[in-house]
């Protein structure tokens, strides 16, 4: 197991009551464990069956392979962004989304900390650089949102970066969608006492552990400073060209799923079959900020 020298038990807010929790533990505590799944008002009492998702999962691949081939014969260019907290699911919703798509021209982003030369460019300009061709799908894990959110709670930003953010990210997105690039953002939202679990589970995994930083275990203890900082960036920057959907993701089969159907339905193209697209779930997908009120 990865060692991290200063982790100690974390000291935990939640329904008023304060708790200790210590990841190194094996054992994890029952206030989590009974109730992660429910946590966040999660609307389903279990998981979606699993035979159902796999066969779900491979029509709803079938029809992305589609639409890849309409990508390249049309030119179009997609883009699609996932946020969300650590442990969110994001990683698994874009493996499952680009599982069987052509990776020439399925390209999945995910920028490591900027460099000193990039530190002193147009804050998108990183981004930009990644944006698809013709024909391309784009698959940003984390994007430009970092500024709403990771880098202002752990201070790596200015607060006069922040607001500047706030202010510039609707105007430059409205480029990107006169530019008739097709976008998505997705936030994927978890209960904080499945982060919890999803952190321990990772923790005491040996094929997992390698998805555990040290900024997830800072992260612990930061949940409310997120919330707010979510709640802010939806606010702000859910605009008619460029809606946040929001994705309720502790059952990351429910999420997969209709994450994907999303995609899908916005997309025109050849030989779609609406019948194995299904109906979105819209107990687990609602548009910007007021779906989660």
């Amino acid at each position: 197991m990865v060692t991290f020298p200063d982790i100690k038990p974390v000291e935990i807010e939640i329904g008023g009551k304060k708790r200790s929790f210590d990841i190194d533990d094996p054992k994890l505590p029952a206030w989590v464990d009974d109730k992660a799944f429910s946590s966040g008002g999660f609307p389903y009492e279990k998981k979606l069956d699993k035979d159902e998702y796999e066969e779900t999962l491979e029509r709803l691949q079938i029809e992305l392979v589609k639409a890849q081939y309409w990508l390249q014969a049309t030119g179009k260019r997609v883009i699609s962004v996932y946020e969300g907290r650590d442990a969110a699911g994001k990683g698994g919703l874009i493996f499952v989304t680009r599982a069987y798509l052509n990776p020439r021209s399925a390209r999945v982003v995910a920028l490591a900390k900027p460099t000193e030369t990039e530190q002193g460019q147009w804050y998108y300009q990183r981004y930009v650089a990644q944006f698809p061709t013709a024909g391309e799908f784009v698959l940003f894990d984390r994007s430009w949102y970092n500024r709403a959110g990771v880098e202002p709670v752990m201070g790596f930003c200015t607060p006069e970066q922040y607001e500047k953010f706030l202010v510039e990210t609707p105007d430059f997105e409205r480029m990107v969608i006169t530019d008739r690039i097709v976008f998505f953002k997705f936030w994927l939202d978890i209960g904080r006492e499945m982060q919890i679990k999803r952190f321990h589970d990772r923790r005491h995994d040996p094929l997992k552990t390698w998805k555990l930083s040290p900024m997830d275990i800072a992260a612990l203890a930061k949940w409310d400073d997120y919330t707010e900082k979510r709640d802010r960036m939806l606010e702000e920057t859910h605009k008619p060209w460029a809606p946040w959907t929001v994705v309720r993701a502790n059952d990351k089969r429910r999420a997969r799923i209709n994450a994907i159907r999303c995609i899908l339905d916005r997309l025109d193209y050849d030989g779609k079959d609406k019948k194995a697209i299904g109906q979105i779930d819209d107990k687990i997908i609602g548009s910007g900020p007021k779906f989660l009120k």
